[in-house]
């Protein structure tokens, strides 16, 4: 029996007990409703034992008493109160013990259904519990889970508000890690984490990517103790099949721009043999763009910003900038990252490219857009207050991206373009060719001659040599794009 209860739980118990009946057991509530039940065999189901249980179950609970039996022509059902927690804690209404058993009753049934209350007692308990610690585990997680969303949209005091139920504190400055795992291995990456920086990381699991575990590190203001391993270091080098990719010390508001870089910094460290690869230098291009970029990019979004939904439930102007930031960081997994339906994600897609009179089925107007939104959440000091030049944009191009050729002609996103092609510098056809085809993979091959796999190794490749992500999203193609136009527009100024 405590055999039983230690590895069957009260499944295994119920199973046991139908056994030694020779019928049915089960767990009712005190209304009769069979909560848990088990048969002897698929067949050997008792006619009306439903009506026969709750009956007992009913008189049991009115009357009070600690043990009842009903009896029919054929059959007897004993019943026995069953307690789900200890004495003065919780409910004391718990569920009822029924056996149904063929007439006549076995010799000591009673006695040994007396005796299994007490394991099954303990069994329903720690059931019970384990149900709330995973309830309380998935509140935790959801609610990580959400203040992570918020930081990623820019909402910097409601996350922080958020956050303060939790711990540890949000730091701020923040390094991003992202740490790739194996199979389930999550929850055990997760311990390593807490054990290697004490707890003062921010662990997120990734809602997009099964194998991801998002950190939000506290950024050390000062140079690290002689010996002190650094905690991603630490967590590459103590499991043995994990990936970890890091960005560059970044303010709290800025979590976004440290996911990416630290998403881009783990599609390289797939390639290491270390396995760990922190960001390279690269400028955001919403640093370089100066004040008329900030123009642009507040006209642009100008449709999206003032937009009022028709209907309350309808998405209102917040939701829209949440969902086009995700769609262009996640692409189609964006749906897991809102938590939406992918129809849903389509029908928002749509009203944005409306309002904003784009066309995000091209990759032009996604970078104009993803380019925007970065300014948009950049602080305006930290703009190159470098005057606009003029340019003439090229065919082919939408009315976004026409806009955005004067500004990427300027001196300073010139020097970032010119930063960020120069390890491909001479190589860029399949680059080239990859963003000329929308970035997708299949048309690129076709044009290049060669098949889909010998595509994916050269971009592959190329993610090394860039230390950018190409083919998962959060991708560099949007910076390539702008990289690769603004060369292209000052060659032919």
């Amino acid at each position: 029996m405590h055999r039983l209860a230690r590895t069957g739980g009260t499944a295994g118990l119920l199973r046991w007990l139908a056994g030694r009946a020779e019928g049915w057991a089960g767990l009712v509530g005190p209304d009769g409703t069979v909560l848990h039940a088990a048969a002897r065999t698929a067949g050997a189901m008792v006619p009306d034992v439903a009506g026969l249980v709750a009956e007992g179950a009913s008189a049991l609970t009115e009357r009070g008493v600690q043990a009842y039996a009903v009896d029919t022509g054929a059959y007897t059902a004993l019943l026995f109160p069953v307690s789900v927690f200890p004495p003065g804690v919780g409910d004391d209404t718990g569920p009822v013990l029924a056996v149904v058993t063929p007439r006549p009753v076995a010799t000591g049934l009673a006695t040994l259904l007396a005796d299994v209350v007490l394991p099954l007692s303990l069994c329903l308990q720690a059931e019970t519990l384990e149900r709330k610690r995973r309830r309380v585990d998935l509140a935790e997680s959801r609610g990580r889970e959400a203040v992570l969303h918020l930081l990623m949209t820019g909402q910097l005091s409601i996350a922080q508000q958020v956050a303060g139920a939790l711990r540890p504190r949000l730091p701020d400055p923040v390094r991003v890690c992202v740490v790739e795992c194996s199979g389930g291995g999550r929850d055990e990456v997760a311990r390593v984490c807490v054990d290697a920086d004490g707890g003062r990381s921010w662990i997120v699991r990734c809602p997009v990517y099964a194998r991801h575990l998002i950190l939000v590190m506290p950024a050390e203001a000062k140079e690290p103790e002689p010996g002190a391993v650094p905690t991603d270091e630490t967590v590459a080098a103590r499991v043995g099949d994990c990936v970890v990719g890091v960005s560059e010390p970044v303010p709290l508001a800025d979590t976004a721009t440290g996911y990416r870089q630290a998403f881009h910094a783990l599609a390289v460290a797939r390639e290491l043999p270390s396995r760990h690869a922190r960001f390279g230098v690269s400028p955001d291009p919403a640093l370089v763009v100066g004040p008329v970029g900030r123009r642009w990019a507040d006209e642009l979004l100008n449709p999206l910003l003032t937009h009022v939904p028709r209907r309350a439930q309808d998405p209102g102007s917040q939701e829209l900038l949440a969902t086009a930031a995700s769609w262009l960081a996640f692409s189609s997994h964006a749906t897991g990252h809102l938590k939406v339906h992918r129809n849903t994600l389509a029908a928002r897609l749509r009203l944005i490219g409306e309002l904003l009179g784009l066309d995000l089925n091209r990759l032009a107007d996604q970078a104009a857009l993803d380019l925007a939104l970065r300014v948009r959440s950049t602080p305006a000091p930290a703009c190159t207050p470098e005057p606009a030049q003029s340019g003439s944009p090229a065919s082919g191009t939408s009315k976004a991206a026409g806009g955005l050729d004067a500004i990427l002609v300027r001196p300073a996103v010139r020097d970032w373009a010119d930063r960020q092609l120069a390890p491909v510098l001479g190589a860029e056809e399949t680059l080239r060719t990859w963003v000329r085809c929308e970035g997708r993979l299949g048309p690129a091959a076709a044009e290049l001659g060669i098949s889909v796999p010998g595509a994916r190794k050269r971009l592959t490749r190329l993610e090394t040599v860039l230390q950018r992500s190409l083919l998962r999203p959060p991708s560099a193609r949007y910076d390539l794009w702008l990289a690769l136009r603004s060369r292209d527009l000052t060659a032919a100024a």
